[in-house]
């Protein structure tokens, strides 16, 4: 067995043992197909006031530009479904939001990860990635065999779903690399005919600005008062287009302990969030990615719903 298989396999034993689900490699490189898809999604307005996606527009589609002699990009998926739901009677927080936050959870996964790397096979120059920095995780995931991009624009797998975090390590070492699985969506329109606010506007393309996680979560004025009755009750995020997708009939939960909820919150009522305070919002949620929002985004959302 070459190094190259060799170094390939352990990287791939080693998000096993951490917990990942699954990890896929793709060479390091500009990625072409990428590059008029974003900048017409740009051009459309699409982003909406998330203004950081128009930002390091060359470095979103070239990691040899985020890493000195970057060969190869690791994608991991990590998986949040959860075993237990909320209450049938509150407002509704995207399942990804129900234990604490992905992004230190999978930073300390990923940094393990690159000093095994090390440890086994010496100097290795690379950086973790989760969702913080200009890195199209979906396209390199799909580049890597981790699933193909759905008309909802997620990551889908046919055995898993899309009820997962994806990140990356981007390293300056040649492995092997994966290759691209087939479209599976089919004729299915399920996540476009379900969405709320009508945001898929054609097969794979959102329009970020009309989204409900956009509304919730990334907006920091007033929600636009023509939105009014059609968040179906999620207060934080929206799960609509995933819950119908067919293929997340087979998604598992996950074993990851820092990922289960607080019990406060899958009991809350509507009368809860409505009455919470900041004091209980700040032990409910200690460490959640709700504490983006902040208490008073989060109430904004509510009354918002009321």
């Amino acid at each position: 067995m070459n190094n190259k298989s060799k170094y390939t396999q352990f990287i791939k034993s080693e998000a096993k043992r951490l917990g990942f689900l699954s990890c896929g490699i793709s060479k390091a490189g500009f990625l072409e197909q990428e590059a008029p898809r974003l900048e017409n999604w740009l051009n459309q307005n699409y982003n909406g006031q998330m203004s950081y996606m128009e930002n390091n527009f060359d470095k979103r589609l070239d990691p040899t530009l985020l890493v000195d002699g970057a060969k190869s990009v690791v994608s991991l998926l990590l998986n949040y479904y959860p075993s237990e739901f909320q209450n049938s009677d509150s407002y509704k927080i995207s399942k990804y939001a129900y234990g604490q936050d992905y992004h230190f959870v999978i930073k300390d996964k990923l940094k393990e990860l690159l000093f095994s790397i090390e440890s086994y096979i010496g100097a290795v120059s690379g950086r973790a990635f989760v969702d913080s920095a200009p890195v199209l995780d979906k396209a390199w995931a799909a580049k890597s065999g981790l699933g193909w991009i759905g008309k909802n624009s997620n990551l889908l797998t046919q055995k898993v779903g899309s009820f997962y975090f994806i990140a990356e390590l981007i390293i300056d070492l040649d492995l092997e690399y994966d290759y691209a699985v087939t479209d599976h969506c089919g004729t299915c329109t399920a996540c476009i005919d379900a969405c709320p606010t009508e945001a898929i506007v054609a097969p794979y393309v959102v329009d970020g600005s009309k989204c409900i996680s956009y509304f919730t979560i990334e907006l920091k004025e007033n929600i636009p008062s023509d939105m009014k009755g059609k968040f179906d009750d999620w207060a934080f995020g929206c799960d609509t287009c995933q819950d119908v997708c067919p293929w997340n009939r087979f998604s598992k939960s996950h074993n990851e302990p820092l990922f289960s909820p607080n019990p406060e919150l899958l009991s809350m009522s509507k009368k809860d969030w409505i009455e919470i305070t900041e004091e209980t919002f700040k032990i409910v949620f200690k460490d959640s990615p709700l504490k983006r929002s902040k208490f008073q985004g989060v109430k904004r959302n509510i009354l918002f719903l009321e």
